[in-house]
């Protein structure tokens, strides 16, 4: 039988769940579209080398990380504590199982017969036609096997999308060099007993898998025995214990090694970096992701939720993304004494302060700004968009003694960046200086990023996600839509 630390219908939950934020379950929609040999580096006492783990191929192109092992190693548990730890990035887990070719009508008949741990197995074209299709950025469906007919279903696949890390998972991941060349980092999953055991790795994993079998698919200790001494035994003697010299990182003890995985998370974020526009621009600052956030986004980017939660969840969003423009602000110290008569050493906050919106979508951020700072003063600025760059002053309205203060520039969704800058202007030839502006928005795309940050390098930009690009229009894909229109409800 086939590799299947859970059932398909839990696979199916778990697929669509929110630790995997790249991936989307559409249901039941259509069929799916069709080295150099280097010494590993075993971990010793818990701690990696990563001196022999390639680069990433290409700026923006996603990380991919290679997990093997034998049958009941742990390599799901290290998957979910990786994506787990990087909650902050979007995450596709291929799962190399989701490749096994259906078997044919001889096959069938013989079911018990075949070995689904030989590479023979795996339908291996389609699997890298599948990640070299993530890896340009583009979605793929993944065909799902149904492991009681031994056929993949015809009316559903899974759906993944762009994505900043690819995790494959298989027994057979690192057999072929093909698949192998398209690996940013590969880990061996090893079960890894005591020096002094006498219980064996392979008993480790066989009493895992009689366990896994016997509990989640209703067969008898007899038949897995059988199975494993088979099929399963020699195929990690033949091909999955040889491909280990393959491996840039060996865990040993599995999703119990948690100083290795965390090591490992911290290299994958260090690569991720590399080409992340905050290590470009050191004064643009993305909010850190949580599920929530990313959860809330999900909901205001739908286009069909209602202007109630729409108005609700971008409230949220940009009340976080208010306190945390309020943490780049100067600060005094200052010491008050508590109601226990004790000395507190702290800080006060700023008290230049003012808003400036950029009229109209701006309008919706100064609810946040007056919740988190009582009585603050908050100007307008009205900019015709005309195109992409013919643009003109319509209106503004602004303090009288703005050049005094800090102020934190309100727009939910940058763009071009066009606007803004003439809005950046305009509050530098009133005096204020550029390092006294912080420009707060919801979204960001690049191109807009690159206009404002190149521009002004001393102001500061807080956002709370950067989206992918620009297209032909000038709109931010996947973006908010007419964010104005959708916020106050002048959509209809």
């Amino acid at each position: 039988m086939p590799e299947d630390s859970t059932s398909i219908d839990y696979v199916m939950e778990k697929a669509s769940g929110p630790h995997f934020s790249g991936l989307r379950l559409d249901g039941l929609l259509s069929s799916p579209s069709k080295s150099t040999n280097s010494s590993p580096s075993p971990f010793r006492s818990g701690v990696p080398s990563f001196s022999q783990i390639s680069d990433p191929a290409a700026p923006n192109q996603p990380f991919v990380i290679g997990v093997t092992g034998g049958t009941a190693s742990g390599k799901t548990t290290v998957c979910d504590m990786i994506i787990q730890q990087l909650h902050d990035h979007r995450i596709v887990l291929v799962n190399q199982d989701s490749f096994y070719r259906g078997l044919t009508s001889e096959e069938l008949e013989r079911a018990q017969e075949y070995n689904f741990d030989h590479p023979d197995a795996f339908d291996t074209e389609q699997l890298l036609h599948c990640i070299d299709t993530l890896k340009s950025g583009q979605p793929y469906q993944i065909p799902i096997y149904d492991f009681k007919t031994h056929q993949r279903k015809s009316d559903a696949f899974r759906q993944v999308n762009a994505c900043d890390v690819i995790i494959l998972e298989g027994i057979l991941v690192f057999h072929d060099s093909r698949v192998r060349d398209l690996m940013n980092m590969k880990i061996f999953v090893d079960t890894g007993c005591h020096l002094y055991s006498r219980i064996t790795n392979a008993d480790v994993r066989l009493a895992r898998r009689i366990r896994r079998d016997t509990v989640e698919r209703g067969r008898d200790v007899d038949s897995v025995l059988e199975q494993y001494a088979k099929f399963v035994k020699p195929a990690f003697d033949d091909f999955v214990l040889p491909s280990k010299k393959y491996a840039d990182v060996i865990i040993p003890r599995g999703g119990d090694n948690h100083v290795a995985v965390d090591l490992i998370v911290q290299h994958i974020h260090t690569k991720l970096g590399q080409h992340d526009l905050c290590k470009i621009y050191p004064n643009l600052f993305v909010i850190q992701s949580t599920f929530q956030i990313r959860g809330m986004h999900t909901l205001i980017r739908e286009k069909d939720i209602s202007k109630h939660d729409f108005v609700f969840y971008s409230d949220r969003l940009i009340r976080l993304v208010v306190e945390h423009g309020l943490g780049h602000l100067p600060f005094t110290e200052k010491q008050v004494v508590t109601p226990t008569g004790s000395v507190y050493s702290g800080v006060d906050f700023c008290k230049k302060l003012c808003g400036v919106s950029i009229i109209r979508s701006g309008e919706s951020m100064e609810n946040a700004l007056r919740a988190c700072c009582k009585g603050i003063k908050i100007g307008k600025i009205l900019i015709h968009r005309e195109g992409d760059n013919g643009m003109q002053l319509i209106y503004e309205k602004l303090p009288s003694d703005i050049s005094e203060r800090h102020v934190l520039l309100l727009d939910p969704v940058l763009g071009t960046g066009n606007c803004a800058s003439q809005a950046i202007e305009l509050l530098i030839r009133k005096g204020v200086p550029e390092s006294h502006i912080i420009f707060l928005n919801l979204i960001s795309a690049p191109e807009g990023i690159h206009c404002i940050c190149k521009r002004f390098p001393l102001l500061k930009i807080v956002t709370s996600e950067i989206d992918q690009c620009l297209n032909e229009d000038f709109r931010v894909i996947p973006g908010l839509g007419e964010y104005g229109d959708r916020y106050f409800g002048t959509d209809e």
